[in-house]
Order: structure tokens, then sequence, then C-alpha cells
């Protein structure tokens, strides 16, 4: 599913209008994008958490000259499934 169909459906499951629905979404990527930016977790309950995962400085290698290189330390958005949302994709409640 894509942004425009994400759109259609919450219109349709919500009985508001696109324009409504899209605000809606762009609102919410506008949250978590400045939650996590702050170094902030959210935590939805039965659905999961957004958080944010320290990764550390490592040696890595140029695949194309086998050379070595320095990868910088750095922080990435991460998403743990909640119980609910796991069982809801493994097909059991």
């Amino acid at each position: 599913m894509n942004r425009k169909e994400l759109i259609d459906a919450l219109a349709t499951k919500t009985g508001s209008t696109k324009t409504e629905a899209e605000r809606n979404i762009a609102a919410f990527i506008d949250v978590v994008t400045e939650t996590l930016a702050a170094g902030e977790d959210i935590a939805l309950v039965g659905f999961g958490t957004f958080e944010v995962r320290e990764r550390a400085a490592r040696t890595g290698r140029n695949p194309a000259t086998g050379a070595e290189l320095k990868i910088a330390a750095s922080k990435q958005a991460a998403f743990k499934a909640g119980a609910t949302l796991k069982a809801a994709v493994n097909g059991s409640k």
C-alpha cells in the first residue's frame, strides 16, 4: 500500500474526505518525525513502538576493492510491533 492508497483507505474507514485524511496522515508523520528527532519514543499500546536506536561506529569493506573503511556511529528510526499487531499479522487473535 502506498501513501495514496492509505489516504483512500483512511477516508473510507473514517467517513472523512480525502483531504482531511491526507492532512491527518501528514500531521501524524510530522509528529513522529519531530518526536524521534528529539530522541523520544512513541508507544501505541497494542500497535507498537517507534524508537531511536543507536548504531555504533564500525569498520566496513568496499565491495568493489575490498578496502576497509570507517562507518560513523549513527542513530536509526525503528519500529517494534506490539503483541496485538503481531497476532493480527500471524492470523491469530
